[in-house]
């Protein structure tokens, strides 16, 4: 994506939140010109952000991603090569233009987001060779309409090779290719969703469910995060916080990491679930924190570090991002990692629990 960002003084947009509902609207006049604090323009886009955070933190990165024929196409090849990430797997398609997208950016800086997803949509079997899959990490990102229906064969080649496979997938993935998404899990070592995704995957989850009850152990207290207490739903469906994890888990991925904005992110595999805080930082813009997080997790696993360790880096790696109004420009290389860690000393402190 090449992503518009405009960010507008709080005094001249209006923030409303609904009382009984977790939803905010940012509202403007219509008709009229708001003047703008400042209006920038970044490389961004999921598969993007996380190709340019694998590669500043030093693992030797290519991405495969699908551009239109054109101006914007011409500015992420140049970004790719200023951030050393190899363009083998670089496609180009004259029938669409390359992804675009605006970010109104006011109040708390979680940006209201315009999308346009063009070139995105347009990635057919044809264009994926086993060569770009002989990786030790494979990273599949959110996979636009049409383009979702390769990812089965992504999924395939890439095990196929050895990697080990981490996958985000889109809310629009979750919820329009349920199926072929839940029969890939089997293969995937690393899911990781933000919570509307993982709603999105309870309807589907749901009979899988019945009648199975966990609990977390020691049973969470008053200080619990929300989402321990409230769980997941959708589509009028239910599901607790440990039935989900368990469900998940029970389908096949090593590592199932729900992140939950400002309350931080929750981490379960085989040996329970553990929740990570945020890092403390001063919020500039919110795009891109949740990629930062799921790419420095991916790679830190790789590179064969415990979940706990690959959790706070990620952390500290996202605390980084969000001080930035773009996606990108926050994301730190190891050292600088390894650094801010050791300044914290134990924070951010995990609490953990077992699923019985």
């Amino acid at each position: 994506m090449i992503d518009t960002i405009a960010i507008i003084d709080s005094s001249l947009i209006e923030h409303l939140t609904l009382r009984n509902a977790e939803t905010s609207f940012l509202l403007l006049e219509a008709g009229r010109k708001t003047e703008a604090l400042d209006v920038s323009t970044h490389c961004g886009g999921g598969g993007l952000n996380v190709a340019v955070a694998l590669a500043r933190l030093g693992l030797t990165t290519a991405a495969l991603l699908k551009l239109g024929d054109d101006a914007r196409a011409d500015t992420i090849s140049r970004h790719l090569q200023d951030e050393g990430v190899a363009d083998d797997w670089v496609l180009r398609d004259a029938r669409q233009p390359t992804g675009a997208a605006v970010h109104l950016s006011s109040h708390d800086r979680d940006a209201a987001i315009f999308t346009y997803r063009g070139a995105n949509t347009l990635l057919e079997p044809g264009d994926l060779q086993d060569a770009a899959f002989d990786r030790d990490l494979v990273y599949v990102s959110s996979l636009s309409e049409g383009s979702a229906g390769c990812f089965p064969a992504i999924i395939d080649m890439a095990k196929n090779s050895g990697a080990m496979i981490a996958s985000n997938p889109g809310i629009r993935q979750l919820s329009g290719k349920t199926g072929a998404f839940l029969g890939c899990l089997s293969k995937i070592d690393i899911l990781t969703l933000n919570r509307v995704e993982a709603d999105a995957l309870v309807p589907a989850l749901a009979t899988r469910a019945a009648g199975d009850r966990p609990a977390l152990q020691p049973a969470p207290d008053d200080s619990a995060p929300a989402l321990v207490v409230r769980g997941f739903a959708g589509e009028g469906f239910a599901l607790p916080f440990a039935t989900f994890f368990k469900t998940v888990l029970a389908l096949g991925p090593r590592y199932l990491v729900v992140t939950d904005s400002g309350a931080g992110a929750f981490v379960g595999s085989e040996d329970g679930v553990f929740h990570c805080p945020v890092v403390t930082s001063q919020v500039a813009g919110t795009a891109g924190a949740g990629d930062a997080f799921a790419a420095t997790f991916a790679a830190m696993i790789t590179l064969g570090e415990p979940a706990e360790n690959a959790a706070r880096a990620a952390a500290v790696n996202a605390a980084s991002v969000v001080t930035r109004i773009d996606a990108e420009g926050g994301l730190l290389d190891r050292a600088t990692i390894d650094q801010r860690l050791g300044a914290l000393g134990p924070e951010p402190v995990l609490t953990q629990w077992t699923i019985a």
